[in-house]
Parts: structure tokens; C-alpha cells; sequence
């Protein structure tokens, strides 16, 4: 057996209280681990589940809405609402602007809304030609 304690009395106190504080110590860390634990497993559980469509809204008194988004969309501003899928698809059939990273009009199947000689912002601005002859001609 090994017996690398010390043989005095006075020490061998010392080195039990030593290890006492320790054991507290951990059991205090392990204590607040758990804690901090279940505080996050009871935030994953009531959080708020992540809507299915946002429309970003304007700056200024009458926030009017600027772009329809999908609800997970990193490129929706912080002036937001929820909006359900027959609005954004009203809205984005009006005529507002669509994303264009989550593209939620090709989510919606909405794919007659780029009109090919529309200006706007994320849309095409020229004519698109199909046929083989205005390939060939240069046009």
C-alpha cells in the first residue's frame, strides 16, 4: 500500500479541510452547470416558433411594408411582421418587392412576377428573347 500521506495529525487536518474546500467547490460549479442547463432546455422549449412569412416594413410613422420575406431569412430587417402565406402572396402578387435571398415568390410557385422588362431592384432589365433566331441574330 502506498502511504505518501504525512504520518502527523496536524497535516493530515489540513490536507482533509484542503480537500473539503474542493469538494465544495465542485459541488458548487456542478450546482450552477445544472442550473445554467435547464434555464437553457426551458428557453429551447417556450420559445416562440419562427414564422412561416415576414414582411419587412418602412422607416417613419406609416411603416409601410418593403419587401416580403420567408420567416428564415437572414436578410429580413428588424422592422418586421408576421404575415400568413395567402398575404405575402397577396402582397407579392400587388406587387411588392420579394427578397431576393430566400426568394419567397418561387417559394409561393408565384413565377409569372419578374416580368422580364420590369426596373425594379432585384429584377431583370432587359427583354429576354427564347428563340433560336434572336439568338443567332445578336439580339
Amino acid at each position: 500500500m502506498f502511504d505518501d500521506l504525512p504520518p502527523d495529525l496536524d497535516r493530515l487536518h489540513a490536507l482533509r479541510v484542503w480537500h473539503a474546500l474542493w469538494l465544495d467547490r465542485i459541488d458548487r460549479k456542478i450546482a450552477a452547470v445544472q442550473r445554467r442547463q435547464a434555464e437553457e432546455e426551458r428557453g429551447r422549449r417556450s420559445r416562440p416558433e419562427r414564422p412561416e412569412w415576414i414582411v419587412e416594413l418602412g422607416i417613419g410613422a406609416e411603416r409601410t411594408p418593403v419587401q416580403v420575406h420567408a420567416g428564415d431569412c437572414y436578410m429580413a430587417g428588424k422592422r418586421r411582421r408576421e404575415v400568413s402565406q395567402d398575404e405575402a402572396r397577396r402582397l407579392l402578387t400587388a406587387g411588392l418587392e420579394s427578397c431576393t435571398h430566400c426568394q419567397p415568390d418561387a417559394r409561393l410557385h408565384i413565377l409569372d412576377l419578374a416580368t422580364p422588362a420590369t426596373s425594379g431592384p432585384g429584377r431583370l432589365r432587359f427583354p429576354l428573347t427564347t428563340s433560336r433566331e434572336a439568338v443567332d441574330s445578336g439580339r
